[in-house]
């Protein structure tokens, strides 16, 4: 994957702060910036799994982090986009091996400095959605403790901050997809 398709969906972004902070990192960053050996900072691809009806959200804890949190990871020299690093991701994370993004629309951009115990300082997270039958079967990986459905609106407490706000704005773009 190269940076200039990320820039390219980057730009296409409507006009916001953090939008043009992604920009700056990718374009002094190159290749580099997507790679998890390219520096302290660098993207990563995550997948918000709602249920078909948008009622509930399959969320992972993250064992490292200590919190439920989205699908997510680093790019793979193989992932030809940050969307297909984000549905690998939710496919491996949560064990549904069909998993379709609903769209390559980029729904979340979020920026997260790591404490202790991760090996790079900061993620430059870029979120997509999914959805999934709730009655299909989920498998914990063996980068979380567990895997499971929430309603959207009775999360658990052991959320990153300001998680609940981004799970509603990165909803309701995913609602729009979906009646689009």
């Amino acid at each position: 994957m190269r940076h200039h398709d990320l820039l390219r969906d980057l730009t296409a972004l409507p006009f916001s702060p953090v939008r043009d902070a992604y920009l700056e990192f990718v374009r002094a960053g190159g290749d580099d910036a997507l790679r998890r050996d390219g520096g302290a900072e660098h993207v990563t691809g995550s997948c918000f799994v709602f249920s078909p009806d948008f009622a509930q959200v399959l969320l992972c804890f993250h064992g490292k982090g200590r919190f439920w949190v989205q699908f997510g990871g680093h790019v793979e020299p193989q992932d030809p986009s940050v969307s297909a690093t984000a549905q690998r991701e939710a496919r491996e994370e949560s064990g549904i091996g069909d998993l379709r993004l609903l769209s390559a629309a980029i729904l979340d951009l979020d920026r997260h400095a790591l404490q202790q115990g991760f090996a790079c300082a900061a993620h430059w997270d870029i979120g997509f959605a999914a959805l999934a039958d709730p009655a299909a079967p989920i498998a914990v990986s063996d980068e979380s403790e567990d895997v499971r459905w929430f309603p959207v609106d009775a999360l658990p407490a052991e959320v990153p901050d300001g998680f609940g706000e981004r799970l509603r704005a990165v909803r309701e773009a995913a609602l729009q997809l979906a009646d689009a």
